[in-house]
């Protein structure tokens, strides 16, 4: 069985929206299909078979969470001793060679991935040009537009 990596911050994401979605959400559904049961002809009653596909949807996703969390590997990079090497859940800043534009992000799992708040998964492109490398090396990363020079200014193994 293959392992899902996640940061321990990912790990408790999942774990909050699982139990909201099994003491809060299914209850909310439960009772609504209940509700609307009670205005009788359910073939043509918008309400019953909204809740359904509601009620289908969360079952779906507390599923999936299930799985998820069943193949986790949880890294704490907090526990680790602080180094210059880029490695799953480190924060490492690069900067393009080209356009001495900086950035940041985080490697961290599939699940976890948001580029908005500057968290990139592993198996991106950038991660995996980028992971096992150290600070002052420069990597080449193939994107859409072509190979890109990066260099890596800093690591941090903190959250």
């Amino acid at each position: 069985m293959q392992k899902n990596p996640m940061t321990v911050e990912g790990e408790a994401a999942l774990r909050a929206e699982l139990d909201r979605l099994k003491k809060q959400d299914r209850p909310v559904v439960i009772q609504a299909i209940a509700e609307a049961r009670e205005h009788g002809d359910l073939k043509e009653n918008a309400e019953y078979h909204a809740a359904r596909e509601q009620q289908g949807f969360i079952e779906g996703r507390i599923q999936d969470i299930e799985g998820k969390l069943s193949t986790a590997q949880v890294i704490d990079i907090s526990a680790m001793p602080q180094g210059d090497r880029v490695i799953f859940g480190s924060k490492v800043t690069i900067l393009n060679v080209e356009t001495d534009e900086q950035v940041t992000y985080r490697i961290v799992g599939d699940d976890e991935a948001n580029v908005k708040e500057g968290k990139i998964s592993y198996q991106s492109p950038i991660a995996r040009g980028l992971i096992s490398k150290e600070v002052g090396d420069v990597v080449v990363v193939k994107t859409p537009g072509g190979d890109v020079e990066f260099e890596i200014d800093d690591v941090v193994y903190t959250v």
